[in-house]
């Protein structure tokens, strides 16, 4: 915000802490009251996020009859030890595969080799599969530690300085977007480097937690000062410092383009969310709700500007 930090502040609140200061020196008037914002909330719990996926069985004999769609050594990988302790993400990738090997069979012609009740088993497996790959794409991202970790209430706003980071984060989203957008186009394949390379970019830092707090800090500090300045009814005669906002039209354009992305994954997923995240993505990460802190921001940020507005003493100097 093109202010010198305060004495003992850091980070996102040194700009806050100046500019307050700034306030009260121009006004000369009693120390400006502070409060420490409040957190976001919790991410809902694991049960709460996710959709209950039944496992598929099938016996040996019953898959190996179906080898010439080559599964069989995919499920087999699936259901050794390595297999089964395998992170979220590579079961998606599994998942993927077996639907691509499974509906790939079935549009050849190895259907019409099959007796009767081998081909009814392809036809009923490729369709539990294609029903269930929108499941399993949610359950990875939901389930992932990378992303639960990204809604951390252990954290703090981003410093200004740190909004540097946001591309990486975005290219991670946006990949995750592109394969769920994607993860029915048997041309389009998927890359498991790539796929773990943005998963622990998006685990360096809870990206999400610390723009949400960095508005939720804003917006406080928006609102602390717009009291201040309420209390003086001669206005007119006063004078204000000018303010160099511009971090926070900064902080607007790059936390607006990151919520947009996140609310691109959940929207992205063809089945219907959870409640408990349908409910938090309406409080927390909403551009539209009035009570999420995108638009708490915007609106703190316009009073504030139409408040200083009213002080006018400089014009006449």
């Amino acid at each position: 915000m093109g202010l010198l930090a305060g004495c003992g502040e850091s980070g996102a609140e040194a700009p806050w802490a100046a500019y307050h200061q700034q306030l009260v020196k121009d006004l000369q008037g009693p120390p400006l009251e502070r409060h420490t914002p409040s957190n976001i909330g919790a991410f809902p719990e694991r049960k709460a996020r996710l959709f209950n996926i039944t496992e598929t069985r099938e016996s040996l004999p019953n898959v190996y009859a179906l080898r010439e769609c080559h599964i069989t050594s995919l499920i087999a990988a699936r259901n050794n030890q390595l297999g089964r302790m395998a992170p979220p993400s590579q079961h998606w990738l599994y998942e993927r595969e077996l639907w691509q090997r499974l509906s790939g069979c079935w549009n050849t012609a190895v259907p019409d080799t099959l007796n009767e009740e081998d081909r009814s088993r392809l036809h009923r497996l490729t369709l539990h599969k294609t029903q269930q790959l929108p499941l399993v794409s949610w359950n990875t991202l939901f389930d992932s530690s990378e992303w639960e970790g990204n809604f951390s209430r252990a954290s703090h706003a981003i410093d200004p300085e740190d909004l540097m980071v946001i591309p990486a984060h975005l290219e991670a989203v946006t990949y995750l977007h592109r394969m769920i957008l994607h993860q029915f186009n048997r041309q389009w394949e998927q890359d498991s480097s790539t796929l773990e390379g943005h998963l622990q970019t998006l685990q360096q830092r809870p990206l999400s937690a610390e723009i949400m707090r960095a508005l939720l800090l804003a917006t406080q500090r928006l609102e602390e000062g717009t009291d201040y300045l309420k209390q003086y009814g001669n206005a007119q005669t006063m004078c204000l410092t000018p303010w160099k906002d511009n971090g926070l039209d900064n902080l607007a354009e790059h936390s607006r383009e990151w919520l947009e992305a996140v609310n691109a994954l959940f929207t992205v997923h063809p089945v219907m969310p959870p409640k408990a995240l349908r409910d938090y993505r309406q409080r927390w990460l909403s551009l539209n709700s009035e009570s999420a802190p995108w638009s708490a921001f915007q609106l703190a940020h316009k009073q504030h500007q139409e408040t200083r507005a009213h002080f006018t003493g400089c014009q006449s100097r």
